[in-house]
């Protein structure tokens, strides 16, 4: 057992150490980008297949046209893809490799091109940052890490308890503060994704502004601590903190494009 755990970890210091972009932080993962990027086009083929791809011609180009301006200011030569798909819930998604997905149900938040930008400069931000992939390694550490517990425990008498306290302490305690830890990584490097591309960051706030509103009465104190995302209150003061940076960007971009 020993001898398994150390090989694991020779794997993750010496092949899966990376670094994200833009922030800079060490990350250590098991797959590769190319492995990533094959799993995540089969399955962004397979919910097309099954989504409603909306005919709506002036935001559809929208989409594609904000997509195509911070994929090429991002770094990566993803095979990237941008569709607006027919959904009433606010969300949008990227898939590893840069399969991107937005639902029509978050246009009437996002409002104007800078505000499509915010959305899509984030969910981007998780794609180059490799977010699936490190949220996948966590889980399955976590896995690992339980299966040695019950194997240590040996039929005890209370070894149930002992393994549902221990699995809600590792997804309350591990998993769900990594994931908002993602959210609030993919927050900054999108508004300066956006910045780059163009887009004036400042919109960015107007936009989570929008959704606090929105979300407004909507989670009460124990569905804020469960939650996989930071508050919209947290999301914007860090976004205020990052917005002198990101107009020194914007304002740079602005003079290049004009040009």
């Amino acid at each position: 057992m020993k001898t398994k755990y150390c090989l694991l970890f020779l794997i993750f210091f010496f092949i899966g150490c990376t670094t994200v972009p833009i922030t800079g932080r060490s990350q250590f993962l098991l797959t590769t980008e190319a492995e990533e990027a094959a799993m995540g086009a089969t399955a962004y083929g397979q919910y097309l297949a099954e989504s409603k791809i909306s005919t709506d011609k002036d935001n559809t180009a929208l989409v594609k046209k904000v997509g195509q301006k911070i994929a090429a200011v991002s770094g990566y030569n993803y095979d990237w893809e941008f569709n607006l798909l027919e959904n009433d819930e606010a969300n949008a998604w990227c898939l590893p490799g840069g399969k991107v997905a937005v639902y029509t149900g978050i246009l009437p938040y996002t409002q104007t091109e800078e505000g499509l930008a915010t959305v899509m400069a984030h969910e981007i931000a998780h794609a180059i940052a490799r977010h699936g992939a490190e949220g996948n390694m966590q889980s399955a550490l976590l896995q690992e890490g339980l299966q040695l517990l019950s194997s240590s425990l040996n039929n005890k008498s209370n070894q149930k308890d002992i393994m549902t306290a221990a699995t809600i302490l590792g997804n309350v305690g591990i998993i769900l503060p990594y994931s908002r830890k993602h959210e609030s990584e993919a927050d900054y490097i999108g508004l300066i994704l956006m910045a780059r591309a163009g887009y004036d960051p400042y919109k960015a706030i107007e936009f989570w502004e929008r959704m606090s509103q929105a979300h407004s009465g909507q989670q009460d104190i124990i569905s804020k601590f469960l939650s996989t995302h930071p508050s919209d209150a947290k999301r914007i003061k860090d976004l205020q903190s990052h917005l002198r940076e990101a107009l020194i960007i914007y304002n740079t971009s602005k003079e290049r494009y004009i040009k």
